[in-house]
């Protein structure tokens, strides 16, 4: 198992030093160096308002809407007729002369 590490290690080595044109250590120390210090660095800004850390903190109310609310029912319904059907789709008849 440590061959195949140090072999891994070794081609990964190869390729830095082939794209960086430096030795596979200095970069692996470079890395680690910075990841250590990166969790060191101070916030950039402040924070804008209430902590959120903090359980006393006031904050807006929660509401609720339901997303079916105005819901009816579309279950079928009994058949009926076509002529019952026909007129209840049929236009009023309109009053005067027609053209």
């Amino acid at each position: 198992m440590s061959a195949q590490i140090g072999a891994t290690a070794a081609a990964v080595g190869s390729v830095v030093r082939g794209i960086f044109g430096i030795r596979f250590g200095t970069f692996a120390g470079v890395a680690v160096a910075a990841l250590i210090l990166g969790g060191c660095a101070v916030p950039l800004a402040p924070l804008v308002g209430a902590d959120p850390a903090d359980p006393g903190a006031k904050v807006a109310g929660v509401g609720y809407r339901s997303t079916i609310a105005p819901y009816t029912s579309l279950r079928p319904t009994t058949p009926s007729g076509w002529k019952q059907q026909n007129q209840s789709v049929t236009p009023s008849p309109k009053s005067g002369h027609e053209h």
